[in-house]
């Protein structure tokens, strides 16, 4: 412990803004890292609870059950049962459930690209620090006694790359957070279309919903009658 608060002393005044940078990041990826635990947890459940409704084609359960809950699948499922009663082709019941996917990724995917830029900040801040650092370290060796000037110049150089060492020390594991939480975003957002897909497939099979698509239906009614 004394050495690390050594370290950090001898780093001089930009250690502290890249102990900020790190700080914060650590609470962002805390954050995302709940959420986004949560929002699977969440989503499992629902799904779950929704699978039975709609084999009895309790449809008005699986509404009620989308306002009742938190879980981005249950709000797409239901957002593809709106759309049902509205219009029984698949592929518009379809679309409507990939609008609900697309609007539940920016809340998945909120402030985790925060990361990828503080360790940024964090390398840049460290770097910044070591040249400041070496700046005033030959200027100071400029004025010193010639027989001091080479355990000067070598002590100050060793502050310098304090900070240096302490940006990277920050930037590392938050890139390697970030990318993380990337692939549990990923995760997530590819459940959600599976899991639409799954109940796209039980609500065409329960209830009778025209396969056709938009191209289809045109080509029909555009071919010549007999």
């Amino acid at each position: 412990m004394d050495t690390l608060i050594r370290f950090f002393q001898d780093g001089g005044s930009f250690m502290y803004p890249i102990a900020i940078v790190l700080v914060v990041g650590i609470a962002i990826a805390i954050e995302r890292w709940l959420v986004l635990t949560a929002a699977k947890s969440a989503n499992r459940q629902a799904f779950n609870r929704i699978l039975p409704l709609l084999h009895k084609k309790d449809y008005a359960g699986v509404i009620n059950l989308s306002k009742s809950t938190g879980a981005p699948i249950a709000r797409i499922i239901a957002a593809g049962v709106v759309r049902m009663s509205q219009s029984p082709r698949r592929d518009d019941i379809e679309l409507a459930m990939e609008e609900g996917v697309m609007e539940a990724m920016p809340r998945l995917e909120k402030r985790t690209a925060y990361l990828a830029t503080l360790a940024n900040i964090s390398t840049l801040l460290g770097l910044l620090g070591t040249i400041i650092g070496l700046i005033a370290a030959f200027t100071a060796v400029a004025n010193a006694d010639p027989a001091e000037k080479a355990a000067l110049l070598s002590s100050s150089i060793a502050v310098a790359m304090n900070t240096t060492a302490f940006g990277l020390i920050s930037a590392i594991p938050l890139l390697l957070i970030h990318s993380m939480l990337q692939s549990k975003t990923t995760e997530i957002i590819d459940s959600l279309e599976m899991a639409g897909v799954k109940c796209l497939n039980i609500i065409a099979h329960v209830q009778e919903v025209t396969p056709r698509t938009r191209t289809q239906d045109t080509a029909a009614s555009s071919a010549p009658k007999p």
